[in-house]
């Protein structure tokens, strides 16, 4: 990872709420309620249940998840006219180990 990439994912970490985006993406099954169009371990959990889950308004939970994706920690995959967040294991792995040698 190189150092620009590894400031972004640290700077995405910076903030509680993204923290607990990611905890929740660990178990989309058990944190979010069944979804319609997404499986939720293929496709992740809808963006709409995740601005609900925040309890913050859909343009603040956009913007928590573009953070996110632009670090490289989420992938994004849209269905049916939503967003599915999943979490990206190898580049969070990749993360780990890079810390690690830090």
């Amino acid at each position: 990872m190189t150092g620009s990439a590894l400031e972004r994912a640290l700077k995405a970490l910076a903030s509680a709420r993204r923290l607990q985006i990611l905890e929740w993406l660990k178990d989309p099954v058990a944190h979010f309620p069944p979804q319609e169009h997404g499986d939720p371990v293929e496709h992740g959990a809808c963006n709409m249940y995740i601005t609900d889950k925040l309890g913050v308004s859909q343009p603040a939970a956009s913007r928590h998840m573009k953070v996110l994706l632009d670090a490289g920690l989420v992938i994004a995959t849209p269905r049916s006219g939503y967003v599915y967040y999943r979490r990206d294991e190898p580049a969070i792995q990749q993360l780990k180990a890079d810390l690690a040698d830090v």
